[in-house]
């Protein structure tokens, strides 16, 4: 199965079309949504075409197909508009022999990790700059932000498929990947 990760739409409906039309471009089937979905947060500005409402317009018919976590940003109300669960601090499935731990990162991140095996994936967010590497005897995998990005990044997400995370611009250019069956040294690392 093809997953899209994403992180920190805030909001912004003109990133948000953007998000899905990559998503169609991928083909991918499933759509990780990391939290801090529709509001922009008191920390941030605006981001462009900030509309919460045609947000949900356009992920409420995709119910289906989202798995999602709590960012610091979502509300009981935000619950009351979306018809997909997005209130929960963290979630997990299984890639291959390993856990992946989906969390927004204002909880679970790298400095205060969940309960994790040796070979576990910790995928978060919050922080809107994009990793992907190999941390001691785990990984940790950040998407970066959709609509938002820091530290001189691009808008970002990430495919996971067949065991290797990609993470790429809204354009779909490769800005770095983690193959979770290479040692760390031989990681690569765009840009």
């Amino acid at each position: 199965m093809k997953f899209m990760i994403a992180s920190d739409i805030h909001g912004s409906a003109w990133y948000c079309k953007k998000m899905l039309e990559a998503y169609e471009r991928e083909g991918a089937q499933r759509l990780i949504l990391l939290g801090d979905i529709l509001y922009h947060g008191p920390r941030n500005d605006l981001p462009k075409e900030y509309n919460p409402k045609q947000v949900i317009a356009m992920l409420n018919p995709m119910k289906d197909c989202i798995y999602a976590v709590r960012g610091n940003c979502e509300a009981e109300v935000d619950q009351m508009v979306l018809e997909f669960p997005v209130l929960a601090d963290y979630g997990f499935f299984l890639c291959g022999s390993r856990t992946v731990y989906m969390s927004h990162g204002h909880h679970y991140n790298p400095e205060h990790l969940p309960p994790m095996k040796e070979g576990d994936v910790l995928l978060y967010g919050h922080t809107h700059i994009w990793k992907a590497e190999k941390m001691g005897q785990f990984y940790q995998v950040n998407p970066g932000s959709i609509s938002i990005p820091k530290g001189g990044n691009p808008p970002s997400y990430a495919i996971l498929e067949d065991e290797i995370f990609t993470v790429k611009t809204l354009e779909g250019t490769e800005l770095g990947k983690l193959e979770l069956n290479k040692n760390a040294g031989e990681q690569e690392k765009i840009g």
